[in-house]
């Protein structure tokens, strides 16, 4: 069938005839699901993509008992492999689609399975649905998903009222842009319609003109870094044809001409649109405008990076090239770009949190200070917990994450509780060898606990600390032990392992006690003690960062100093958040036997 196609725009149609949806980066599709148990994908452009997602039609056929009694029916909605709930994972999609063995296919959607995110409803028990309004479809639609319990391959797009509120989410998390709909508009295929319209999240950055393709009549842009020019891509659209033609006329009459490319010294300088990067390319890039006030040194690769991160704008930026991590070049403006980048996975656990800083407003190999009480010159959006000056830090936006980065925060470390409350919401174990080259110790230790917590039911999480050793966090319901408790549990756990290997484990408090051992930290989880949070940069030589990993990482070849704010973003983004079901697994935590136990 030829489904609705939304309409470009630059402008978001307001108000009360319009409801909002994130628009994310994947294959549009049609979702046909019969009551015999037939199940098929089929794409805009009428492709068969069923083969190439069998996690989708596996997960339908292991729950049609939940909609025998609404069959057939029929999804309109977006396949997609989500970097998180806002934003899709454009390269995983594209690999997804391009793939044609059945072993590579099954073991991608192993890897980063696929999600369906409904966004319509067309067929409900044979009955066509297309010619009712865009609101009792989307009511219908949310019924079914509420009613039968599906959410994990298939899900259902919300709808929002309020488009300034999805656009700051659409912001916050790189989202691709917005969907805006009429209420009541029905179903009208193709784009022989006024009533869906798409606006995209650009990013928008500088760069300047040195080549011209007379073939096919792309404009290379550049930036520099140091001296050497960088190449950042390629563009030709967005221009009228006016400012076009004056600017191919340059290239044509004063290049240096080499077969059909046209080459010019730095001197035109454009803002250019696109929407990120992908194998290298900008992806989509349209000219915005020409600058002929702009010098091309100014265009540099690393005000490009910081632009296509898409920093907040409530607050100016400052002495990005300014050396944080002087022994691998890495500078304040990285560290800028990597906040801005984790946010999205990092923020949950700071959420309702008192942040203690450490700040290194002059590199890391520079003086550094704590620091736990809101300062008096933060900004109206930051909140705090408290009064007076023993106000706490509250971090729980993108904003303030990358406000406390622009003023020197390298490191962000949160206690176990909520504010305001006494017991914790996780148990961590600290595994701190005596050195680096001991950090085998530390994959043994947490190896060791993770069975012995396998035993007792719980699902456990690991993460490196971003120095020399691992941390072993276990997520429990809000208010279901209290410290006391735990204290118990975990010197149980300590002391077990501390006997399995005595001549490699203590839990010995003093260094000088500890005879080069790894030191198995139970007692720091204890109230308003902290820990370091997840994806946190740390104070050291590399730039390291504490990495959330999934278990199966945890092996001979792990190392610490692998996981860096360089390369953290790509990681996640190619395997997905380790920690991402963190808090949901925490609220369904089973802790019967830890109870027993502990009593």
């Amino acid at each position: 069938m030829d489904v609705m196609k939304p309409i470009a725009s630059t402008d978001i149609p307001t108000g009360e005839d319009w409801i909002y949806e994130v628009k994310y980066d994947g294959f549009r599709c049609v979702l046909d699901w019969k009551a015999d148990g037939t199940i098929r994908l089929t794409s805009k452009n009428q492709k068969d993509l069923s083969m190439n997602f069998p996690e989708i039609i596996s997960y339908c056929q292991e729950n049609q008992s939940l909609v025998n009694d609404v069959l057939p029916l029929r999804l309109d909605g977006e396949l997609v492999v989500l970097n998180n709930a806002y934003q899709g994972n454009f390269s995983w999609i594209q690999k997804r689609g391009r793939l044609k063995n059945k072993e590579s296919i099954d073991k991608a959607g192993l890897e980063r399975p696929a999600t369906f995110l409904a966004f319509d409803l067309l067929l409900l028990e044979d009955s066509n649905l297309e010619k009712l309004s865009l609101e009792k479809r989307k009511n219908m639609l949310k019924e079914l998903f509420t009613k039968n319990s599906l959410s994990e391959r298939i899900r259902y797009i919300e709808a929002f009222n309020n488009s300034e509120k999805l656009w700051k989410i659409i912001f916050d998390y790189k989202g691709e842009g917005i969907i805006a709909k009429r209420k009541k508009s029905v179903y009208s295929p193709g784009k022989r319609h006024q009533d869906w319209y798409k606006v995209k999240n650009w990013r928008t950055f500088q760069g300047f003109l040195s080549e011209y393709d007379s073939e096919n009549e792309y404009f290379t842009m550049n930036v520099f870094h140091n001296d050497s020019m960088i190449e950042v891509g390629k563009c030709k659209h967005g221009l009228d044809s006016e400012a076009f033609q004056t600017v191919k006329q340059l290239f044509l009459t004063n290049g240096e001409k080499e077969n059909k490319i046209y080459r010019l010294p730095p001197a035109i300088c454009a803002s250019t649109h696109s929407l990120d990067i992908y194998r290298g390319e900008l992806r989509e890039p349209e000219f915005h405008s020409l600058l002929p006030n702009l010098s091309p040194e100014e265009c540099t690769l690393e005000k490009f990076e910081l632009d296509m991160a898409m920093l907040p704008s409530s607050f100016e930026v400052s002495n990005t090239e300014k050396l944080y991590w002087p022994d691998h070049d890495l500078t304040k403006g990285e560290l800028l770009v990597y906040m801005r980048e984790i946010s999205p996975y990092m923020l949950p656990f700071l959420e309702n949190r008192a942040l203690t800083l450490i700040r290194c407003p002059d590199g890391v190999n520079e003086e550094s200070f704590f620091q736990k009480h809101l300062p008096s010159y933060a900004p109206p959006f930051i909140k705090g917990f408290g009064d007076g000056d023993d106000r706490l830090i509250i971090c729980d936006s993108l904003d303030s994450l990358t406000w406390f980065a622009n003023h020197g925060a390298v490191e962000y470390h949160v206690p176990f509780q909520r504010v305001g409350s006494r017991n914790p919401i996780e148990i961590v174990f600290d595994l701190d060898p005596p050195d680096r080259s001991k950090f085998a110790w530390a994959i043994h230790a947490a190896l060791l606990i993770k069975r012995l917590l396998d035993d007792l039911g719980l699902t456990s999480f690991i993460k490196t600390s971003g120095n020399k050793g691992l941390q072993v966090h276990i997520p429990i319901p809000e208010g279901s032990m209290s410290y006391d408790d735990t204290a118990v549990f975990t010197q149980a756990i300590a002391w077990t392992v501390e006997k399995q290997s005595p001549d490699y484990f203590t839990t010995e408090r003093m260094k000088n006690k500890r005879n080069d051992r790894l030191y198995i930290d139970y007692v720091q989880h204890g109230k308003d003690k902290t820990i370091i949070a997840p994806y946190s940069p740390r104070k050291t030589a590399e730039g390291t960062v504490s990495m959330p990993m999934f278990w199966d990482e945890v092996n001979e070849d792990l190392r610490p100093e692998q996981f860096t704010i360089k390369n953290g973003i790509d990681r996640v983004h190619a395997i997905g958040c380790p920690f991402a079901d963190y808090f949901e697994v925490g609220k369904k935590q089973d802790l019967d036997r830890v109870m027993e136990l502990i009593k």
